[in-house]
């Protein structure tokens, strides 16, 4: 019970240096967070465009890929992508350094998250309704401008309630990135426990990942509402 107790303990001459190393943290989870959705939007676009494309091979790799990535867990693929090479082509291509760590992290985030993404955008270009098209054909549009003036900003509409979730879980899969000893927020306040026995900068992480959510919520729902007058 006395160790419990000690593992409680707030020492307040401890919490400057606990939100200092929590900061550092936040600011490695919110560099994955950005460069994961700078990568993975658009990636996510070309991957829908390949699993509609009127090409069978192309359909069936990006369908195959999209199966594999949805289907295995996203720590098994950073362990993989980070030392597969390694031990099995007996060349580490990332390095030991923290550099080639966080190249690695990012490669398996921004596939993983595309391949969620383009299943959102496939959604979303399939549920417009012919007659979109057919009207920008009559109008005597092409088909880059039917479906960048048209049929685009309805998809935008439709995707961002999805695309939201994903966003979401995306502020908490960062935490992942300590599997292969990337120094984010978890890996930060987790050392706590290990290091000093204290187990409230834990709470606090809590606190980090819970008010960017919830800022991410609030502007999530802002957006939304900014697209109101497409009534799809």
């Amino acid at each position: 019970m006395i160790e419990l107790s000690l593992m409680f303990q707030i020492d307040w001459l401890e919490v400057k240096e606990v939100l200092f190393s929590l900061n550092e943290g936040f600011i490695k989870s919110l560099e994955i967070f950005v460069l994961t959705l700078l990568g993975a939007v658009p990636l996510g676009l070309v991957i829908a465009f390949g699993s509609m494309s009127g090409i069978g091979i192309v359909r069936w790799f990006n369908k195959f890929l999209v199966w594999v990535i949805r289907g295995t867990p996203l720590m098994l693929q950073l362990l993989i992508i980070y030392y597969g090479p390694g031990i099995i082509l007996g060349n580490n291509w990332w390095g030991s350094g923290a550099t080639g760590r966080f190249i690695a992290a990012m490669i398996a985030f921004i596939l993983n998250y595309a391949c969620y993404f383009s299943e959102i955008y496939r959604g979303g270009i399939e549920g417009i309704p012919k007659g979109q098209y057919e009207a920008g054909e009559v109008l005597g549009m092409t088909k880059s401008q039917i479906f960048f003036k048209v049929v685009l900003l309805q998809v935008i509409k439709r995707i961002i309630p999805p695309m939201g979730n994903e966003i979401i879980t995306l502020v908490k899969d960062t935490s992942l990135v300590r599997v292969i000893a990337v120094y984010e927020l978890m890996w930060n306040g987790q050392d706590f426990i290990k290091s000093e026995g204290i187990i409230w900068p834990m709470f606090f992480t809590g606190i980090y990942y819970l008010l960017f959510s919830g800022l991410l919520t609030l502007f999530l729902g802002w957006l939304e509402k900014k697209m109101d007058y497409f009534k799809v």
